[in-house]
This record gives structure tokens, C-alpha cells and sequence, in this order.
């Protein structure tokens, strides 16, 4: 049998927990993780971008992330980050905002806002303490009085469990450590933990052996790979070239310097924390 494809991988992620086959996957995968932060399980939950062939791997207006909605309207997104992008927590709250105040339309009032959930499952470690799941509301300090329970963000970090611990019962643990690739050999107790386990394993031992699903895979994985290396390489050589007082200057003179380069404006926002119109906007008139 071929070795297995990298769950970590955000297309095959998506294959397996954002398709309409594999809900109950995705169903039974959001409940293992609200339960850690003290929330009624969900029964249904609808997907708003499940995975169709159409989904190409270097296709820019292909979304890997997984969206989806319970029956009340809160809104869930899920990404998968094989790579550091830097500046996570900035580019988590700018989607979030995005996603939070996209909801309304022209005439509605604010009460129309429902509540809106990030979950970040990040490949490297990134918050510094020893918890790899890390759950952030917005709370009063003194107090820790919740303000809106409308903001909800995950931060799921692989790196920081240990490969050798196999979980004796139940829990998200056994999720992420199968997303990690733990050994097939422990295979059996997390899905004894985690009976809907075995449906997620199930589809990525197919989609390991589909020829055409192993060439879109190593594809994007090629693709993620280049993407962080420019990344890595850009945010260095911009910074390198002198950077002035301020974030905000910051972000501009990082962002001339990677456009003077000649790198893609995709690759420039996620580096300098700039929107598209902000790069845009910086680029010389011709």
C-alpha cells in the first residue's frame, strides 16, 4: 500500500472533514472541541463551502479552509496551517472581523450579528505555554466578565503533543493526534476513543491510494512548501532593507521592497499584514 498523504496537508484536510459525505465527521470533530471550552454539543451543522473537483490545488479562488454554520446560525471557520504565515493572531482577527460584519445586510440592525468561531490547527507551536489547545474569548481582566460571547478563537497547535502519550479515553487529543499522523499502529485505540475516527481514517487511506487525488495532493503540497520558503525569504530580505518607525510604515516599506522584487501580491499580504488594496495601492504607476 502507498504511504499515506499528510492529513496536515489543507487539501486533504478538506477532503476529509469538508465534504457533505464526511458531515458527521466534521460534526463529531467540532464537538470534541467545543466540549473543551464548556459548550452544548451540536446536533446538525451545514457546510457553506464543502469540497467539490473543482477545488484545484494552485487555483488562488480555491478556499481550503472549511466554513460551515449550526442550525442558530453560528458561524465556524477551521483552517489548516502546515507553515508558519507570521502574524497569525492579526491575520486571524482580520479574517474574523471580516467573516463577523460580512453577515450583515443593507437595513439590519446589529442584534442580526450571531456569534462567529475561528479554529486555527497550526503545524508549529505559537502561544507560549505547554497547552496545545488554547481557547480565547473576550473577557474583562480583573474580573474575566464576558463582554460578547459573539467572538470564540482556537488555537490548536500539533507540535506541542507528544507522538508517545496514546489517550486512554475519549477527547479531541485523539483527533489531533491522528491530524499529526500518528503511527497506524495506534490507529485502533484512537478509534475505539473516537469511533466517527475510523471514517476519517477511512478516507484518507482512499484518498492515499486514488492516483489522481495523490497528484492533486503532491501538488499543493509543492505549492505550500514554495509559498512558505517566499514568504520566509521575503519577510527577511524586507525587513532586512531597513525598516522605519511604526507598524503601519513597516508593513508599507516591507511591502515596496517585496513589489520592487517582483513577488506576487498574495505572497506580499500574507507577509507585510496589508490588504490587497493596500499592496495594490503601493504598486508604481506605469
Amino acid at each position: 500500500m502507498p504511504d499515506l498523504l499528510d492529513p496536515r496537508n489543507d487539501f486533504v484536510f478538506k477532503r476529509i472533514f469538508g465534504s457533505e459525505d464526511n458531515k458527521d465527521v466534521l460534526l463529531a470533530f467540532l464537538n470534541r472541541t467545543f466540549a473543551e471550552s464548556g459548550e452544548p454539543p451540536l446536533t446538525e451543522i451545514v457546510l457553506l463551502n464543502p469540497y467539490t473537483d473543482k477545488d484545484a490545488p494552485l487555483d488562488k479562488q480555491s478556499i481550503f479552509d472549511i466554513w460551515a454554520k449550526t442550525i442558530e446560525d453560528k458561524l465556524i471557520n477551521i483552517e489548516m496551517q502546515l507553515f508558519n504565515k507570521y502574524d497569525i493572531e492579526k491575520r486571524t482577527l482580520y479574517y474574523w472581523s471580516k467573516r463577523y460584519s460580512g453577515q450583515l445586510q443593507e437595513g439590519q440592525t446589529y442584534k442580526e450579528l450571531k456569534k462567529c468561531v475561528t479554529i486555527n490547527i497550526l503545524n508549529y507551536s505559537f502561544i507560549s505555554n505547554e497547552r496545545y489547545h488554547n481557547v480565547f474569548h473576550l473577557r474583562e481582566d480583573h474580573t474575566g466578565l464576558e463582554l460578547s460571547d459573539d467572538i470564540e478563537i482556537h488555537f490548536m497547535e500539533l507540535s506541542k503533543l507528544d507522538d508517545q502519550s496514546v489517550p486512554v479515553e475519549g477527547g479531541l487529543i485523539n483527533w489531533l493526534l491522528f491530524l499529526k499522523g500518528a503511527d497506524k499502529s495506534n490507529w485502533e485505540v484512537l478509534r475505539m476513543n473516537e469511533p466517527t475516527l475510523k471514517k476519517a481514517m477511512d478516507t484518507l487511506e482512499f484518498l492515499s491510494q486514488d492516483r489522481e487525488a495523490r497528484r492533486l495532493y503532491e501538488e499543493r503540497q509543492k505549492y505550500l512548501h514554495d509559498e512558505a520558503s517566499m514568504i520566509e525569504w521575503a519577510t527577511e530580505k524586507g525587513m532586512a532593507q531597513g525598516m522605519a518607525q511604526g507598524e503601519q510604515k513597516k508593513a508599507i516599506e516591507i511591502a515596496k521592497n517585496m513589489l520592487s522584487m517582483g513577488i506576487a501580491v498574495s505572497v506580499i499580504v500574507k507577509a507585510s499584514g496589508l490588504s490587497e488594496a493596500e499592496v495594490d495601492s503601493l504598486k508604481p504607476i506605469q
